[in-house]
C-alpha cells in the first residue's frame, strides 16, 4: 500500500514547460510592427490561458551578444504548467499575429532541470532534475540586471566573449536577448550535451574573466541562471533547423 501511494505521488509531479519563441522580421513595416508589440502585446499576454511568467524581448546584433539592437529579431519567453498547456498556448492570437507578420519563426520547448537566482523578483522556473543519462541537447540561460555604474565595463568585455562563443563548434544555437537595452541582458545557448557545455564554462579566457569580475566587483543587481533539457522545436532559423536531432525524429 505504501508503495502504491508513493507511486501515485510521483505521477502527480507536474513538469513545467518553458517556451522560447524567436521571430525574424524583414521589411521596415514589419520591424516597426514588432517594435510596437513590445508595448502593445503586454496587454494581451496575461490573458492567454495557462500562461505563467512571460517576457517580451528584443535582441542584439552580430552573434546577438552586443548592446546594439537588432531591429529584425524579437523573442517571447513563457512558462506553462506542462507541455499540453504550452502547445495550446501557441494558438493564442498573440503568437499567431507574430507569426503572420514575421518572415521566420522558431519555437523551443524546454524543461527546466536547474535554476537559481531571480528575474524581476520572481523565481520563474520550476526545476525538475534531469535523469542521470539525459538524451538530446541541453540549453543554458543567464539573465542579469546590470548596474548602470558598470554598464560600460560590462559591455566592453562582451565582444571578446561573443567571439569565443561564436567560434565554439559545439554550440548548436546561440542568441543574446533582453527586455531593456544596455541594462537587461539574457544569453541563451544550446549544446549537444552537458560535457560540451561544461568544457566551455571551464575554459579560461574572456568568458571566465568576465564571470570573475562579476563576482569580485558586483556588476549585477539581479541575476538568474537556468539549465534546460530541450524537449522539442518547431520552425526554422536562418532557413534551417538548428536542432537536426528533432528533424530526424520527425
Amino acid at each position: 500500500m505504501c508503495h502504491t501511494k508513493l507511486t501515485q505521488r510521483r505521477r502527480r509531479v507536474v513538469i513545467q514547460t518553458v517556451t522560447l519563441n524567436f521571430f525574424r522580421f524583414g521589411p521596415i513595416s514589419q520591424r516597426l510592427w514588432a517594435f510596437t508589440q513590445m508595448g502593445a502585446a503586454r496587454f494581451s499576454m496575461p490573458k492567454i490561458p495557462g500562461i505563467g511568467f512571460w517576457k517580451l524581448c528584443g535582441s542584439g546584433t552580430g552573434e546577438g551578444f552586443t548592446p546594439i539592437p537588432n531591429t529584425a529579431v524579437y523573442a517571447i519567453l513563457s512558462t506553462w504548467d506542462d507541455m499540453g498547456s504550452a502547445r495550446a498556448g501557441q494558438t493564442a492570437s498573440v503568437f499567431q499575429n507574430y507569426r503572420k507578420h514575421a518572415d521566420e519563426a522558431f519555437t523551443l520547448y524546454l524543461s527546466p532541470t536547474a535554476a537559481r537566482g531571480s528575474w524581476s523578483n520572481q523565481q520563474p522556473f520550476r526545476a525538475t532534475p534531469a535523469p542521470d543519462t539525459p538524451t538530446g541537447p541541453i540549453a543554458a540561460l543567464t539573465r542579469a540586471t546590470i548596474k548602470p555604474s558598470v554598464a560600460t565595463r560590462f559591455w566592453g568585455r562582451v565582444p571578446d566573449i561573443s567571439a569565443v562563443i561564436g567560434s565554439d563548434p559545439n554550440v548548436m544555437f546561440k542568441i543574446g536577448i533582453g527586455e531593456v537595452p544596455l541594462l537587461h541582458q539574457v544569453t541563451f545557448s544550446i549544446w549537444p550535451d552537458t560535457d560540451a557545455m561544461a568544457n566551455f564554462a571551464r575554459r579560461g579566457g574572456p568568458h571566465s574573466e568576465a564571470i570573475q569580475a562579476v563576482r569580485d566587483e558586483g556588476w549585477f543587481s539581479e541575476e538568474l541562471y537556468a539549465r534546460f533539457q530541450v524537449l522539442d522545436a518547431d520552425g526554422t532559423w536562418e532557413g534551417q533547423t538548428p536542432l537536426p536531432h528533432f528533424e530526424d525524429a520527425a
